[in-house]
């Protein structure tokens, strides 16, 4: 599956579309995760377990819509966008979209 964030995919031919395609996943945060990330907020430096949690959301978030686009028949997924939003305290929903082709 060819996934880009334009509008074209360079050297092909856009011969139909297919429509709205869409993944998203929802993801607490771990409570012993948590308190490591308040001390490490307090030094300063990369939280990596948020970092790991996001990178794992998006992954899944991404091979959810494409799951969706190859059952339309699609090949590609253009105009790839990401969106994140809290939908509890502690939670957080990352959302994948584009548009199958």
């Amino acid at each position: 599956m060819i996934l880009t964030n334009i509008e074209e995919v360079p050297g092909r031919r856009i011969l139909e579309h297919y429509g709205l395609v869409q993944g998203n996943t929802i993801r607490a945060k771990h409570v012993g995760k948590d308190i490591l990330a308040s001390i490490k907020n307090i030094f300063g430096g990369e939280l990596a377990a948020y970092t790991e949690l996001l990178s794992e959301s998006r992954k899944e978030a991404t091979d959810r819509m494409i799951q969706q686009a190859e059952a339309m028949g699609a090949n590609a997924i253009i105009n790839v966008r990401y969106s994140t939003s809290s939908v509890a305290q502690g939670a957080a929903e990352l959302y994948a979209y584009g548009t199958a082709v």
